[in-house]
């Protein structure tokens, strides 16, 4: 449980972040998609934002928790 909140809570602050420095740039209802303009109410393209920004936190995040493991972590066996 502790792991999954080292990687989730930090994650989330820095998705709200992103979010706020992205959607102060750029106007939600002049983004495109695949070269078609997106046609989603304000809070929606808000909303698939911030998913889409605390998931690449999160994998960023995941990714720093994997590479500090120690080698006592990486080399044990469970054998019961």
């Amino acid at each position: 449980m502790l792991k999954l909140i080292q990687v989730l809570w930090p994650s989330f602050l820095v998705a709200g972040m992103a979010e706020i420095v992205f959607f102060t740039v750029i106007n939600p209802q002049e983004l495109y998609l695949f070269g078609t303009p997106v046609h989603y109410s304000g809070v929606a393209t808000y909303s698939i934002g911030f998913f889409g920004f605390w998931l690449v936190c999160a994998a960023s995040s995941l990714t720093t928790l994997f590479f500090q493991r120690t080698a006592d972590e990486i080399n044990r066996t469970d054998s019961a």
